[in-house]
């Protein structure tokens, strides 16, 4: 075999570039390449401190280079950073009268993401809460009417229904879950009842949004063990005692 026109054959020769010397100098001509593209100076979240290292002062993250800085430009953490600072922004700006200047959607991925509005909050609700029961099943329940005189347009009230280990102002307890309310721009509103099984069987579980006179309504019940229909004066379906004709004392 010939091995004299091998690269390192010969004592002095340059020997053959391993991996990793193949990236440091991948690295380096990316660095120099993205230098002539990208102005660093113009970026505000790029500074030199005193050690000579490079400092991201969105991140917070330390660099040797100014290739090890780009790289991290183009990772998730600051570009996720950079749309919380976009966000904040926006915010400020609404805050102090200006306009929106972001697009109303946002490209995340390959999916299109519709950006909520922000709404200045301007208070809790109205609200009034009554006990009721259903004369024929005994089924006890709640009716809310939450008043909302300056809801948001074409806004419409939610609702739902949270556990007690969801939240965490109170210590959890299982005896209790919570009933929210939400409608922009007012606060979200809760109420703390009892943790039973809810009724959902139409005509026990009702919803309704009255746009007129701004009142959302929701009626519920709680399930009941009976199965069957109360009357007053006797209690229907109950099970009489099987006659015994060899039984004197059976039921007639």
């Amino acid at each position: 075999m010939d091995m004299q026109n091998r690269v390192g054959s010969k004592p002095g020769a340059g020997g053959v570039m391993s991996s990793s010397e193949s990236n440091v100098q991948r690295r380096e001509r990316l660095r120099k390449l993205a230098l002539e593209t990208i102005d660093l100076a113009k970026d505000p979240y790029f500074m030199k401190n005193h050690l000579g290292s490079y400092e991201c002062k969105l991140c917070l993250t330390l660099h040797s280079n100014e290739g090890s800085y780009l790289a991290h430009t183009q990772g998730k953490k600051h570009q996720t950073n950079l749309a919380r600072r976009a966000t904040l922004d926006e915010q400020d700006s609404i805050l102090q009268g200006g306009t929106s200047k972001l697009p109303q959607y946002k490209v995340i991925g390959n999916v299109n993401v519709q950006i909520k509005k922000s709404f200045i909050k301007i208070g809790r609700p109205g609200y009034k809460v009554t006990k009721i029961r259903d004369p024929r099943t005994r089924q006890l329940g709640f009716l809310f009417q939450i008043m909302l005189p300056e809801v948001g347009v074409d806004v419409v009230p939610r609702h739902r229904f949270m556990s007690a280990f969801e939240q965490h102002v109170e210590q959890p307890n299982k005896q209790w879950q919570y009933l929210i309310f939400a409608a922009e721009p007012y606060e979200n509103i809760s109420f703390k009842i009892q943790n039973k099984e809810i009724d959902n069987r139409p005509g026990n579980f009702l919803t309704y949004w009255d746009p007129d006179s701004k009142v959302f309504t929701l009626q519920f019940l709680f399930k009941s063990e009976r199965t069957t229909s109360y009357v007053a004066g006797h209690n229907v379906g109950m099970n009489k005692p099987a006659e015994n004709p060899l039984n004197p004392y059976s039921a007639s």
